[in-house]
C-alpha cells in the first residue's frame, strides 16, 4: 500500500502505544507538523503541557523505532486497507465528530452509505435477540447499513440479522483487526467482511483493552445517523454509545423492556431521559426521513412474520404457533403430536434455522 510522506509520518505517530487522538492533536499543535514531531528531542517533547519527562523519553524512543513498513505488510497480509482522515473514502459523518480517528483500518466493502447503529447488552434475553435481528433485517431492506460492535449478545444478533437479510453491516472493533474479539466471533467477522466491513482505529496487532471500548463506541455512533439501544442494563457500555450519539447530534432510540427486568434498566432510563421509543423499524424510518422516500406507496415494510422457505405443513404450523417463545409442552398440546414425533420435527426446524431452542425447553423463531 502506497502512502504519502505525510500519511507515513502520521502512521508512525499512530503506532506509538498510548498516543490517542487527543494527545496526537496536542503534539501536532505544539510542533506544527508530524515531520517536526518525529525529529523532536526528549527535551522538546518535555515542553508539551501535561507530558512528564519520563513519558517524553518513552515517546521519543517509540517514535524513533516505529516500523511503518511492518504494519503495512501486516495489513496487506490480512486484506486490510488504511483510510486516512480527509481522504475521499473516509465516511463524511464520522469526519464531523469532535475527535475523529486519524486513520481507519478497514477490511471489506466500506462504501459511503447511510447507516444506523444497533447496540445493547452482552447478556441479553431471547426478547432482545429477536428484536435486534428483526430491526436489523428491516433496516437493511430499507437501504441502511447496520453498525454494531461485534460483541456477544445484541451486537452479534444485529450483525447476523443484517446478513440474513442480505444487507450490509459494519463491525467496529476496539482492538486491531488482526486480534478479532471476542475470538468466537472470528467466523462472523469474516462473513461481515465479505458483504460489509470490519473497522478499527487501532494498529493491527493491538489487543483490545477496557479503555478502548468507550473510544470504539464513539466511532459506532459517529458512523451512524441514529443509534438504537435494544436491551441494556444501567451499567451497559451501550449507554456510552447513546451518550456519544447525543453529543454528536445523532438520534437516540430505545426499545422498551419489562419494567422489573434489570436487563431493561438502561433502556428505560434512556426513555425517561428523552430517547425516542422504538417498537419496530418503521418508527425509526418515519422519524429519520418518513416512509414515503423509502417505500413505494403501494408497499409496506417487509414483514418479519413470513415463514422460511421449504417448510412442510406440519413444520409451518409449529413455526406460526411460535409468534412468541413457547415451551415444548405448549407446542405438544397445540399440535396434539406425541412427544417423540414432535421432537423429530423440532429438530428438523432447528436444522433449517427456522427456530431455536432456549434453556428450559423453550423454543422461539430464529
Amino acid at each position: 500500500m502506497q502512502l504519502s510522506t505525510t500519511d507515513r509520518d502520521l502512521l508512525a505517530l499512530h503506532l506509538v502505544p498510548g498516543i490517542g487522538p487527543r494527545l496526537a492533536a496536542a503534539l501536532l499543535t505544539q510542533f506544527g507538523s508530524t515531520a517536526a514531531l518525529l525529529r523532536a528531542s526528549t527535551a522538546q517533547l518535555s515542553d508539551v503541557p501535561h507530558l512528564p519527562e519520563k513519558v517524553a523519553q518513552k515517546l521519543q524512543q517509540a517514535l524513533a523505532t516505529g516500523d511503518v513498513d511492518k504494519e503495512l505488510a501486516l495489513m496487506e497480509e490480512n486484506g486490510v486497507r488504511l483510510v486516512p482522515l480527509g481522504s475521499p473514502a473516509y465516511p463524511p459523518l464520522l469526519a464531523t465528530i469532535a475527535v475523529p480517528p486519524r486513520f481507519l483500518y478497514v477490511r471489506g466493502n466500506f462504501e459511503a452509505a447511510k447507516a444506523i447503529a444497533i447496540v445493547g447488552s452482552r447478556q441479553c434475553s431471547s426478547y432482545g435477540r429477536r428484536i435486534a435481528e428483526h430491526l436489523a433485517q428491516d433496516l437493511v431492506r430499507a437501504g441502511y447499513a447496520v453498525v454494531s460492535g461485534l460483541a456477544r449478545g445484541i451486537d452479534g444478533c444485529a450483525h447476523r440479522g443484517a446478513l440474513e437479510a442480505k444487507g450490509a453491516t459494519w463491525a467496529v472493533l476496539a482492538g486491531g483487526l488482526a486480534k478479532v474479539y471476542p475470538p468466537e466471533h472470528k467466523d462472523l467477522a469474516d462473513e461481515i467482511a465479505r458483504s460489509g466491513a470490519i473497522v478499527s482505529e487501532q494498529p493491527m496487532q493491538m489487543a483490545p483493552m477496557a479503555e478502548m471500548f468507550p473510544a470504539r463506541n464513539r466511532i459506532i455512533s459517529g458512523l451512524s445517523r441514529a443509534v438504537i439501544v435494544v436491551e441494556a442494563n444501567e451499567k451497559s457500555g451501550a449507554l456510552i454509545t447513546a451518550r456519544h450519539a447525543a453529543e454528536q447530534g445523532r438520534e437516540v432510540f430505545a426499545v422498551p423492556g419489562q419494567v422489573d427486568s434489570p436487563s431493561s434498566g438502561g433502556t428505560l432510563k434512556l426513555l425517561r431521559e428523552g430517547a425516542k421509543l422504538v417498537r419496530h423499524a418503521r418508527d425509526v424510518l418515519e422519524d429519520l426521513e418518513g416512509i414515503a422516500p423509502l417505500l413505494d406507496e403501494t408497499q409496506a415494510l417487509p414483514e418479519t412474520s413470513v415463514p422460511p422457505p421449504g417448510l412442510d405443513d406440519s413444520e409451518r404450523a409449529i413455526w406460526e404457533f411460535l409468534a412468541e417463545p413457547r415451551t415444548v409442552d405448549d407446542i405438544c398440546v397445540h399440535t396434539e403430536k406425541p412427544m417423540a414425533s414432535l421432537s423429530a420435527v423440532l429438530m428438523k426446524l432447528e436444522m433449517k434455522r427456522a427456530l431455536r431452542r432456549l434453556p428450559g425447553n423453550i423454543y422461539e423463531r430464529w
